[in-house]
C-alpha cells in the first residue's frame, strides 16, 4: 500500500477500474463484458495490482468469486479515489465552460447614442452566459483607452479609427457621422437654418473659432484638413458640446449624440453638404500570444453583436 499512496500511476488507476468493474460485476467472467477485454488479461490486471499493493484482493475458484477483508477495503477506497477523480473531471470541465473574473472595459464617449453601436446587446449577452463575471467601464479619452489597454489595465477597448499600434489587434465595429455644429448663440445660427435664403460661406465658417478635441484623432486631422481655426479644447465630446452650446465655438459632434439639441433648437448644423465626415470604431486589446478567455470570449460577442 505504500507504493500506491507514494506515487498513483495511470497504470494504477487503470488497474483500479479494472479492479472496481470486477467486484460490481460479480467475477472475472462476468466483467468480460462490461471491460471488452478476455477473462485472462483481467485476471493479469488484478494479479498485477495485489503485487503493486502487496495484498490479496480476492479468491476465486471452485466457489466463486468472493473479496477479503482487505479487498473489500481496498475496494471502498477505489470507490472514493474514482468518484474523486470523476468530481475533478467534471469541475475543470464545468470551470472551462463557466467565465469568472472581472472584465475591465473601456470606452470612447457617447457610444449609447449611436443606434450602430451594439455594445450593450454584447454585455448583456455576457451576463446572460456567464452571471459570475463582474463588469467594470470607464469612459476616457482615446489616448488614456490605448494606453491603459498596453498596460493591462483593460481586457477591451472601443475607440475611434485612428494610428495603429504594434501592441495592439484591432477589430472594427460600426461607425458614427460627423457634423459641424453651431449652438443658438452663435452668428451663424440663424443663416444655418432651414429657412435661411443666405447660408454662410465656406470661407465665413473657417474664419470663426473651432472647439476641436486634443488629442490625435479623426477630430484634430478633420479640422485641420477643413481650415478650421481651433480656439478651444477639450477632450473628450460632452466638452465639444459644453463650448458648442456656449454660443462662441463651432465643433464638430458625432449626428446621434446632437440631434437632441438640434431637435431642441439649442444646436444646428453648418454646411453639412460640406463639413462632414465618418469615423469608424474598433474594439482593441492587447497584442499577446495567450489572450485570457474572458477577453476573448467578450470580443467574440462583440463581433457577433456588430455583425448581426
Amino acid at each position: 500500500m505504500k507504493a500506491l499512496l507514494g506515487q498513483v500511476t495511470d497504470l494504477d488507476l487503470r488497474l483500479l477500474r479494472v479492479f472496481r468493474a470486477v467486484v460490481d460485476c460479480g467475477g472475472f467472467a462476468a466483467a468480460e463484458l462490461e471491460l471488452n477485454i478476455g477473462r485472462s488479461t483481467i485476471s493479469r490486471h488484478i494479479k498485477d495490482l495485489e503485487a503493486r499493493l502487496g495484498l490479496r484482493l480476492c479468491r476465486r475458484g471452485r466457489g466463486g468469486f468472493a473479496l477479503t477483508a482487505e479487498g473489500t477495503q481496498i475496494y471502498q477506497s477505489t470507490l472514493r479515489v474514482l468518484g474523486a477523480i470523476s468530481e475533478l473531471r467534471s469541475d475543470v470541465h464545468s470551470l472551462h465552460q463557466r467565465l469568472t473574473g472581472s472584465l475591465q472595459l473601456a470606452l470612447f464617449d457617447k457610444t449609447a447614442t449611436n443606434p450602430d453601436a451594439r455594445i450593450a446587446a454584447a454585455i448583456g449577452t455576457l451576463r446572460e452566459r456567464a452571471p459570475d463575471v463582474a463588469i467594470e467601464i470607464r469612459v476616457l479619452p482615446m489616448n488614456e483607452i490605448e494606453r491603459g489597454v498596453i498596460d493591462g489595465d483593460f481586457h477591451v477597448g472601443v475607440i475611434p479609427t485612428h494610428r495603429r499600434s504594434d501592441a495592439c489587434s484591432y477589430h472594427p465595429l460600426f461607425d458614427e457621422r460627423m457634423f459641424l455644429y453651431c449652438g443658438a448663440g452663435h452668428p451663424l445660427f440663424a443663416a444655418c437654418g432651414k429657412r435661411s435664403k443666405r447660408p454662410p460661406t465656406v470661407r465665413q465658417v473657417c474664419a470663426l473659432p473651432f472647439a476641436g478635441l486634443g488629442f490625435h484623432s479623426h477630430n484634430m486631422e478633420r479640422g485641420h484638413d477643413f481650415g478650421l481655426q481651433r480656439m478651444a479644447t477639450a477632450f473628450d465630446q460632452e466638452g465639444v458640446a459644453t463650448l458648442v452650446l456656449s454660443g462662441a465655438f463651432l465643433g464638430f459632434l458625432p449626428d446621434h449624440y446632437a440631434a437632441r439639441f438640434v431637435e431642441e433648437e439649442q444646436m444646428r448644423a453648418v454646411l453639412p453638404e460640406h463639413f462632414r465626415y465618418d469615423c469608424g470604431f474598433e474594439a482593441i486589446l492587447r497584442q499577446e500570444s495567450q489572450r485570457s478567455r474572458l477577453a476573448q470570449t467578450f470580443l467574440d460577442l462583440l463581433l457577433e453583436a456588430h455583425t448581426n
